[in-house]
């Protein structure tokens, strides 16, 4: 069922809808794994003394977005959804520019900080403008699709950094974030009505953004689905800190990463597609508890055989490509519900709940990826214990949560 919406938001047919929202959340998969092909560059040029730190191009890019985000939903409940999403492009582009022209690393993290304050507002305000129109499993449904289709991009991006990277450099990667950008915030403005009517915005005080964030933060449920995100959020960026040198120096398989990722990107786009089928009938809550328990078992197996040396080789490698699939797929299988779970009972507040709960979850799991990716020390060992103990406690979490 639709929520009530303004009179005059004009709505796009729901495949168009359904594309440009993955368009606008795939501004984050792309700035982060379109660079991944880059890393071994960017050390070599910039941190040839300390090759751990580029993972922090990763790691810095999630930080700006997460702290962005929890500015960019109540400006957009003051200002409107889409001159937010345009003033978000433009710092982005900026960020991108200021990283081609970096001539440091502290000078590219911080260009990449930058450039994920910008990005912040293309995944709050895009999740702002389905609660506009959608609510509870409908909800759902529709980022469970947003999601398929957004999937795709990081089955393509390692490939599209490795050619750009191939026949113009490294630096050249961040032109194709401007295209990008432009290319989106273009389809918003010329086809997405917007959705918040002049009378229903929230001016943009201090009283107003305290009594919203003590409203998000008051409910122990929403607290616990957070914590459950801030936790599933930091095993995939640990996963995705770790992976370019965990196929480069563990497993030497440096120049097939691109394929190889895109391989478990392809296979991991299909969870959301199970999600759209599965979560009218199990329930949202029941399918990320189910999916964390799965996640858990499979972790405790992967550190079992390659931790205790029980497989070498190829084998090793086959136990580790099939455990990080399972992770991404296990992103796909649960973001949409949890979030759905988060904001059922915030329509009235979706930016300012947005953007909170992006925050946290955010920050949290950019704080658990930089220590889990700098853990590196030659085997995929910290980056699948990072990832047990976060499932586990995933599945603890949902466990106690059904008494809501």
């Amino acid at each position: 069922m639709f929520d009530a919406t303004p009179q005059h938001v004009r709505r796009l047919p729901a495949g168009e809808f359904t594309a440009m929202l993955a368009l606008l959340f795939a501004t984050i998969a792309f700035s982060i794994d379109a660079m991944l092909p880059a890393l071994p560059a960017i050390s070599a040029e910039l941190s040839p003394d300390a090759v751990n730190n580029a993972q922090l191009v990763l790691s810095l890019f999630v930080l700006g977005m997460g702290v962005g985000t929890l500015f960019v939903g109540p400006i957009s409940d003051a200002i409107g959804r889409k001159i937010t999403i345009a003033w978000g492009a433009a710092l982005y582009v900026i960020g991108a520019a200021l990283a081609w022209h970096s001539t440091g690393l502290e000078a590219l993290l911080l260009a990449r900080f930058l450039q994920g304050l910008g990005a912040s507002t293309s995944r709050v305000v895009g999740m702002a403008l389905v609660r506009d129109l959608y609510a509870g499993r409908e909800m759902a449904r529709i980022m469970s699709f947003v999601m398929m289709v957004f999937m795709v991009v990081p089955a393509l991006a390692p490939l599209i950094g490795q050619a750009i990277i191939g026949n113009f450099g490294w630096r050249a990667i961040f032109l194709a974030y401007i295209l990008f950008a432009l290319v989106s915030l273009s389809w918003v403005s010329l086809r997405q009505a917007e959705t918040l009517a002049p009378e229903d915005r929230r001016p943009l005080t201090a009283g107003n953004l305290w009594l919203g964030l003590k409203e998000v933060l008051s409910s122990a449920e929403v607290r616990v689905y957070i914590l459950v995100m801030s936790l599933g959020f930091g095993q995939m960026f640990s996963l995705l800190s770790s992976i370019q040198q965990v196929f480069d120096t563990t497993y030497g398989m440096a120049q097939s990463f691109p394929l190889w990722f895109a391989g478990i990107a392809a296979f991991s786009a299909s969870a959301s597609f199970i999600n759209s089928r599965l979560v009218m009938r199990v329930g949202m809550r029941r399918l990320a508890t189910l999916a964390y328990a799965g996640s858990a078992v499979l972790s405790l197996v992967a550190v079992t055989l390659i931790g205790l040396h029980l497989v070498g080789g190829m084998a090793s490698f086959a136990v580790f490509y099939i455990w990080g699939t399972s992770i991404f797929f296990i992103a796909g299988l649960t973001f949409g519900n949890l979030n759905a779970l988060a904001m059922q009972k915030l329509g009235h507040i979706a930016g300012m709940a947005t953007s909170v709960i992006t925050a946290i979850s955010t920050v949290v799991a950019a704080l658990i990826a930089a220590p889990v990716g700098l853990a590196y020390d030659g085997t995929a060992v910290p980056v699948i214990i990072g990832a047990l103990i976060c499932s586990s406690t995933c599945y603890l979490l949902m466990h106690r949560s059904e008494r809501f």
